[in-house]
Formats: C-alpha cells, sequence, structure tokens
C-alpha cells in the first residue's frame, strides 16, 4: 500500500512542467509589468534578493582585503564617491534627488545603513549588479581605485555632512579613467 515511486517521480515531474508552462505563459503574454514604477511581487523581490546575496556570497571567498587605513585610501575613495555614487546613493545629509524616486530598485543610501563586508563592497562595485542601475566599475577603474571607494564606505554610516565634505575637498578630485578605456579593459 505504499507509494508507487514511478508515479510520485512521474508526479513530480509533472508538476514542474506545468509550472514551467504557467510561467513562461505569464511571460509570454506579457502579464508581469516591467515598468519601474510597477514595483515586483513579494516573492518575486525575495528571489531576486536571495540568488542576489546567494551569488554575491559564492564570488567573495577569494578576495583579498587589503589594508583599508591607508592613507589616503579614504581621501581617495570619497572624491570618486562623490563624482560617481552620489547621484543614486546620495551623501550624509545629502536630501533626495529628482532621479532616485524613479529608479527600481530604489538604491540604498548609503551613508544612512550600517557597512556591508568590505570584500563584499568590493565585489559588487567591481562587477555591478544586473538589472539594478549599479554599474560594474571594475570596467573602468582598478582595483585599487575600487578598494579606496571601499575604504570610503567603511567610514560613510559613520561620517557627519561636514566630514565628508572635508574629506572631498582634501581629494585632488575625480580624474577621469579613459587610459583604461582606451587600453581595452
Amino acid at each position: 500500500m505504499g507509494i508507487d515511486f514511478r508515479s510520485a517521480v512521474f508526479g513530480a515531474i509533472a508538476f514542474a512542467v506545468a509550472i514551467a508552462i504557467l510561467a513562461f505563459a505569464y511571460a509570454a503574454f506579457g502579464f508581469y509589468d516591467i515598468g519601474a514604477d510597477a514595483p515586483h511581487l513579494g516573492i518575486t523581490r525575495s528571489f531576486i534578493g536571495y540568488v542576489r546575496d546567494r551569488s554575491v556570497a559564492a564570488r567573495v571567498g577569494d578576495i583579498k582585503v587589503p589594508a583599508l587605513n591607508e592613507p589616503g585610501r579614504v581621501v581617495d575613495g570619497a572624491s570618486d564617491y562623490d563624482a560617481m555614487c552620489t547621484s543614486c546613493h546620495l551623501a550624509p545629509g545629502m536630501p533626495e534627488n529628482e532621479m532616485r524616486p524613479g529608479l527600481y530598485p530604489k538604491p540604498p543610501r548609503l551613508a544612512e545603513i550600517p557597512a556591508l563586508p568590505p570584500a563584499v563592497q568590493f565585489w559588487v562595485i567591481k562587477h555591478g549588479i544586473k538589472m539594478s542601475g549599479m554599474s560594474a566599475w571594475g570596467k573602468t577603474h582598478s582595483d585599487d581605485e575600487i578598494w579606496n571607494m571601499v575604504a570610503l564606505l567603511q567610514k560613510l554610516p559613520k561620517l557627519t555632512p561636514g566630514e565628508y565634505k572635508m574629506l572631498v575637498n582634501a581629494g585632488v578630485g575625480h580624474h577621469e579613467h579613459d587610459e583604461h578605456m582606451n587600453m581595452g579593459h
């Protein structure tokens, strides 16, 4: 009177195929609203977050974090962050801007949340995040320049607006990275 193994396997396969067909039909008929002004369903948001977190976790294991307190690292990172990141992630004390409300998912205000582990920040900055607007800065910036931004990000949640501005003003300013682009990086 036990469950027939072949029937159970066939039932599981049939169920999986039915779900795949329904998911394909859902997408094929355009039922899912891909507009940035229409939030994901809760289950979709949870699944995407899970995939993102697991993907990054699987790739940061071999990253060696350098000394982030080396002189100049935070200042250089502040110059790049100020030029490249504040339109999406803002800076300490910076008010909301016109671009952020239209972004989905809305980028986190990095000055207002605890810093992620340095290896995670490095990987995300270097490789970006698909379909989130997070650029892969490793295409135009060296690992050392990315570590400078990580050094700043590690301190950012504790910086006052005045301290942040002092760091940015202490730097030589953001420099263009055309040499990377011209070298085929």
